[in-house]
């Protein structure tokens, strides 16, 4: 079973909000068919992608925030 703390998974996100974008966004990307990036310990997408984040194998694109945060050009 994999077991981590709290604290190490919100310090490789960087946050609440990052980690649960992150889970959220690799278990997608795992669960459309792309390969793991550790060796997974579970067959569950949420399982392995919270095992990459604590093992600090993924991070989240920064240009897709800047864009969300652009203002809208009339």
């Amino acid at each position: 079973m994999f077991r981590v703390s709290s604290e190490k998974l919100l310090k490789n996100a960087g946050g609440q909000y990052r980690l649960l974008e992150m889970a959220f966004q690799r278990m997608h990307q795992l669960n459309k068919g792309m390969p793991p990036a550790v060796k997974p310990i579970s067959s569950k997408d949420v399982t392995i992608a919270l095992q990459e984040i604590a093992e600090g194998k993924v991070r989240i694109s920064d240009t897709q925030e800047e864009q969300s945060n652009e203002p809208a050009q009339e």
